[in-house]
């Protein structure tokens, strides 16, 4: 089958925002055994998007558009396939009760030009969007096209991916010939060249399968693809013989799912107390449902004064030892452990740049991580540059993968 994704939105040809939709469809169709043959991106032109339908109508056989379903001038993506299938726009009676609903389950008032979303192109189902004003449309075989399948999402992601779920992978299911699985390992802490020389030998064990590698700050993402479950599992054995403890998750979930699955089922808690990271590593770890099972709580002790007053770490320490440092680190972990009566403490201290830190000293990129626990108080002082962010989330990437060692141990 030949598949094409068409982003549609003038946002996504500069360097603000990255079409991030066409990636994760990619993924998902993977998963049906199923691949993009073309992707493009196009502006809210509407000679543009009418050419490139047509286009797409003569070389495909599957077309997935996402963006400009909304309620705005720029929003004319469904118009225009009306217009090159020949179609009547008409209102749909199920469309139309959605959208009052959605605005009145929070309280509002839908303006005029909300209700061009419940005009639908006669021929198309609706999909119905239950995070979303924007009804999405599947269209089997319009009139002229035999053959032809094209589907319309939100360019919200969040409302594209509930969609693509609940709504077109089971009408696509069935068109897959033989369904791909995928084994997802998240390795954390070691570099991606590593994890390239040390998964080689498996690689060439297990070549009949797919294999990709994804490097971000501080994971690696390996990714097997194969029919067979069989097939998988032998990998996923040999991997894990090799990888050990470096691996922080099998499957789907983040780094700090991993560390919270894991604290949670030792029965151990996690208090912070972040100085570089500004709450980062909070923000992370109570982003993801049921953290407070773990994270007993976080202070932000970005200043000299709040070292003291919230760590509990005297002036003249301070004087003493600067307020980015190895001892300050240590004694602020054991603080926020003891204060927070959690089996872990956690701190972070540092400097992120641009300049130097006159309560430091330290250099930019100076970074202390300690870890209070049980058997006592451990410091890395990992080397860092680049970005004032990417420090930032390394640091916290360090500190959550430093939890994970020491808990898989205790």
């Amino acid at each position: 089958m030949r598949i094409e994704a068409i982003a549609i939105g003038t946002e996504l040809l500069t360097t603000d925002r990255v079409d991030t939709n066409s990636v994760w469809l990619g993924q998902e169709l993977a998963s049906l055994g199923l691949a993009f043959t073309r992707k493009t991106a196009v502006g809210d032109d509407r000679d543009a998007m009418k050419a490139l339908f047509c286009e797409a109508l003569d070389r495909s056989d599957l077309i997935l558009c996402t963006g400009g379903l909304g309620p705005t001038f720029d929003d004319f993506t469904k118009e225009l396939w009306a217009e090159v299938l020949g179609a009547t726009l008409e209102e749909n009676a199920a469309a139309k009760a959605n959208l009052l609903a959605f605005f009145e389950s929070r309280g509002r008032t839908p303006s005029p030009s909300n209700f061009k979303q419940v005009l639908v192109p006669v021929g198309a189902e609706v999909l119905p969007n239950p995070i979303g004003t924007a009804p999405g449309l599947w269209w089997e075989s319009p009139e002229g096209f035999p053959g032809r399948r094209i589907v319309l999402m939100p360019g919200v992601p969040a409302e594209m991916k509930r969609m693509w779920t609940e709504q077109v992978t089971p009408r696509l299911a069935p068109l897959a010939e033989r369904p791909v699985k995928t084994l997802r390992v998240l390795v954390s802490g070691v570099p991606e060249s590593v994890v390239d020389e040390r998964t080689s030998a498996v690689r060439r064990k297990h070549a009949h399968l797919d294999w990709t590698i994804l490097a971000s700050l501080m994971q690696v993402e390996l990714l097997v693809r194969g029919p067979e479950s069989s097939a998988l599992d032998a990998a996923r054995r040999d991997l894990e013989a090799e990888l050990g403890v470096d691996i922080a998750r099998i499957g789907a979930g983040s780094l700090e799912e991993a560390v919270l699955d894991l604290l949670a089922e030792k029965g151990q808690t996690l208090a912070l107390a972040e100085s570089m990271t500004g709450g980062l590593l909070a923000a992370r770890l109570t982003a993801i449902p049921g953290a407070s099972r773990v994270l007993r709580g976080s202070a932000v002790v970005y200043t000299a004064e709040a070292k003291a007053a919230l760590g509990g770490l005297e002036p003249a320490f301070l004087k003493d030892h600067g307020t980015v440092s190895e001892p300050t680190t240590r004694a602020l972990a054991e603080a926020i452990r003891e204060r927070l009566g959690a089996t872990w403490g956690l701190a972070v201290t540092g400097n992120a740049g641009p300049g130097e830190d006159p309560a430091g000293p330290a250099p930019v990129g100076t970074t202390f991580l300690a870890l209070a626990g049980p058997s006592g108080t451990v410091c890395q002082r990992p080397i860092q540059a680049g970005s004032r962010a990417d420090m930032q989330l390394r640091a916290v990437m360090y500190g959550l993968d430093l939890v994970r060692r020491a808990a898989l141990i205790r």
